[in-house]
């Protein structure tokens, strides 16, 4: 009998058919990511690739078959990987494939913001063409560029920036020592990031700890100039609190990837600021990146499924 791979949200065919070559059966269940519906699906299988489902303790004892967890990304802070543990099922993620394309998406938003493209596009397709005269946006060279969360993506946003767009990259690392950090990066405390920066992009993972680590106090710190982009893990930023930040002249504007819910409520008060560039989690979907996470993850299940240990295995 075939074993069984759970998936219900597409993955990249990149994927699915590395998984069919090797034998196994896909089963792409009812569409519906809710709970119950994920408990009814998953019941007879032996892996799941998940995406943006949640999966706790009660949807893994649920799959009794389950050996293994993918986590189609590099966040898992939604999957309860510590019961897993405790069930003893693998969880895996996949921490080196979205590097790339989240580096770009953020260099692109910060183009964005500083050429004000958003505003611009309006006033052509209001027939507005001549207030271009005081809609004048800025070059980035020279300007400065704060990095919260100085890993993989952090690390690729900073060469681009520093050595692509002759930028000044400052970044706060709590404990810099022993730490390979590139020599265009300096390192800064957190005061002096958020006082002189520019621009502010947050690169850091989720969970409790990292919680709201943008919020009232911050945004009083920065530069009236500034703009922040947040293409972390949802939560890390205050969205009242960056909505009140703009409102109020704090901050000059915004990029936001990712909400503390998703989708945005529509009493959302970040949907309302035309100084905020709103994208739909999309840091990493690109063609590329989507074949290279399903391919990544497939070959972790398969590992797994075939008695030996996965490449990238969520801490046991």
């Amino acid at each position: 009998m075939k074993q069984k791979i759970y998936i219900p949200q597409p993955i990249a065919a990149a994927g699915e058919d590395y998984l069919i070559e090797k034998g196994y059966e896909i089963v792409r269940g009812s569409g519906k990511t809710d709970k119950e519906s994920i408990k009814n699906d998953i019941a007879v299988c032996d892996a799941m690739i998940q995406r943006t489902a949640k999966v706790d303790k009660e949807i893994l004892e649920a799959g009794k078959n389950l050996k293994i967890i993918a986590r189609h990304g590099a966040g898992y802070d939604n999957l309860d990987w510590k019961a897993a543990n405790e069930l003893g099922i693998y969880t895996t993620y996949s921490p080196d494939t979205t590097t790339l394309s989240v580096a770009e998406f953020t260099i692109t938003v910060i183009l964005n913001l500083a050429k004000r493209l958003k505003e611009s596009e309006e006033l052509v397709r209001k027939g507005d063409f001549q207030k271009k005269f005081s809609l004048k946006g800025t070059d980035v060279a020279g300007k400065t560029l704060g990095i919260i969360g100085l890993g993989k993506i952090g690390k690729e946003v900073a060469r681009k920036a520093a050595l692509g767009l002759d930028m000044r990259v400052i970044s706060y690392v709590p404990r810099p020592e022993g730490k390979d950090i590139p020599e265009y990066i300096e390192i800064v405390s957190w005061e002096e990031l958020l006082q002189t920066s520019d621009y502010i992009s947050l690169h850091v993972p989720g969970g409790e700890k990292n919680q709201g680590i943008i919020s009232k106090k911050e945004f009083a710190m920065m530069k009236k100039s500034a703009s922040l982009i947040q293409v972390s893990r949802g939560g890390v930023v205050d969205e009242e609190a960056l909505a009140e930040a703009i409102r109020n002249s704090q901050i000059r504007g915004a990029a936001v990837d990712v909400f503390s819910e998703e989708p945005p409520q529509k009493d959302n008060p970040l949907l309302k600021l035309e100084q905020v560039i709103l994208t739909p989690h999309i840091g990493s979907n690109t063609v590329e990146c989507m074949d290279r996470i399903a391919l990544d993850v497939a070959e972790d299940v398969h590992l797994v499924l075939s008695g030996e240990n996965p490449k990238h295995p969520i801490k046991r």
